[in-house]
C-alpha cells in the first residue's frame, strides 16, 4: 500500500512505494508557495517578476484539479495571464518548468525560460536572461540549475547543462557547459574564474 508523506520545507510529496517526488498542488500549498515569492519579492505586487511567478505556480496548481470540467477554463485564465505576462514584460516562463522557491525575477524584458528547465530554490534571474535549447535537433534538452545561482543580466545558458548550487553567472555570459557549485563563471563562451575548491587547495 502506497504511503504518502507531506515534507512542507519543500511542497513536495513523496511516493514512499515508487521514491519519486510529485510537486505538492494543493491549493494551501499554492497560497503558501505566493506568499514565499511575495516576499522574495520585496513585498511589491507590482513587479513583474513577481506577475510571472504567480502566473507560472497558478499555471501548475491548475494541473492538478482533475476534473476537466474545471481545469478547462483555469487553462483558459491561465493561457490568458500567461500571454499578458509575455507579451507585456516580456516574460516568458512557461508551467512546465521546474521552479524552486523564492526565485526572483529581478527585472523585466527579454527572459526567456525553456520550458524542460530546472530552476533551484532562491535563484535570482535578471533581464535579458535565456535559458534555453543549443541544438535545434535536441528541442528538449534544457539547463539545470541548483539553489542559490545568481544569473546575471544578459546572460544565456543553452542545451543540457548543469549549474551546481551557489553559482555564479556573469552579466553577458554564454555558458555552454556545466558549473561546479560554488563557482563563478565569465565570458564569451563562459569559463570557470573562481572556484571554493580552489581556494582551499
Amino acid at each position: 500500500m502506497t504511503s504518502v508523506v507531506n515534507v512542507t520545507d519543500s511542497a513536495l510529496t513523496v511516493d514512499s512505494e515508487n521514491q519519486l517526488e510529485q510537486p505538492d498542488t494543493s491549493f494551501k500549498a499554492l497560497i503558501q508557495q505566493i506568499q514565499e515569492d511575495w516576499i522574495a519579492h520585496g513585498r511589491d505586487w507590482t513587479k513583474p517578476g513577481l506577475r510571472a511567478v504567480v502566473v507560472h505556480r497558478f499555471g501548475v496548481w491548475r494541473m492538478g484539479v482533475k476534473s476537466k470540467f474545471w481545469r478547462a477554463p483555469l487553462s483558459l485564465v491561465y493561457r490568458m495571464m500567461y500571454h499578458k505576462v509575455r507579451n507585456t514584460y516580456g516574460i516568458e516562463l512557461p508551467y512546465s518548468v521546474k521552479l524552486g522557491r523564492r526565485v526572483v525575477v529581478e527585472h523585466q524584458g527579454n527572459i526567456v525560460v525553456h520550458g524542460n528547465c530546472v530552476i533551484g530554490d532562491d535563484t535570482i534571474i535578471r533581464q535579458g536572461v535565456t535559458l534555453g535549447l543549443r541544438h535545434l535537433d535536441r528541442p528538449l534538452d534544457a539547463p539545470i540549475l541548483g539553489n542559490r545561482v545568481n544569473v546575471g543580466a544578459g546572460a544565456k545558458l543553452f542545451g543540457k547543462i548543469t549549474i551546481g548550487d551557489n553559482v555564479n553567472v556573469g552579466a553577458n555570459a554564454v555558458v555552454l557547459i556545466d558549473v561546479p557549485s560554488n563557482s563563478t563563471v565569465v565570458g564569451i563562451p563562459a569559463k570557470i574564474i573562481k572556484s571554493k575548491a580552489d581556494s582551499l587547495a
